[in-house]
């Protein structure tokens, strides 16, 4: 699990492997990842933008940017929260995710919420 806060913006992260939804003999592994952006500062913030570096266990990387997150731009009032889940392949049994969420509030500021690094690994393939 990952777990991070930035500026009163929490991200927490959890993962799951699709074994129905993969192909390990063509080296085709799916995972499915489930956030939660919680706000817990003092001031809404409005998540417009998301970056994402995604790692094989080869060491290759993808970035991946755009705007908002599946589809939405969510506005996060103090308290508020905002759940979705996604998924993303790869072609090893292990790999990492992190990124950020860019941020912007009423004010006119923006900012970088960070997403923490996270493993995706099929079970047991990390001993």
């Amino acid at each position: 699990m990952s777990d991070t806060t930035t500026n009163g913006i929490r991200v927490q992260v959890t993962t799951k492997f699709l074994a129905a939804h993969s192909s390990p003999r063509e080296n085709d592994y799916r995972f499915a990842y489930f956030i939660r952006i919680s706000n817990e500062g003092t001031e809404t913030a409005k998540l417009v933008g998301r970056h994402w570096v995604i790692t094989n266990a080869d060491g290759e990387e993808e970035e991946v940017r755009g705007e908002g997150v599946v589809g939405e731009q969510p506005v996060l009032p103090p308290g508020a929260a905002f759940d979705y889940n996604s998924f993303c392949n790869l072609k090893t049994a292990v790999g990492s995710m992190h990124g950020s969420y860019t941020m912007v509030t009423p004010a006119g500021g923006a900012f970088e919420a960070r997403i923490a690094p996270f493993t995706l690994a099929v079970p047991h393939a990390l001993h």
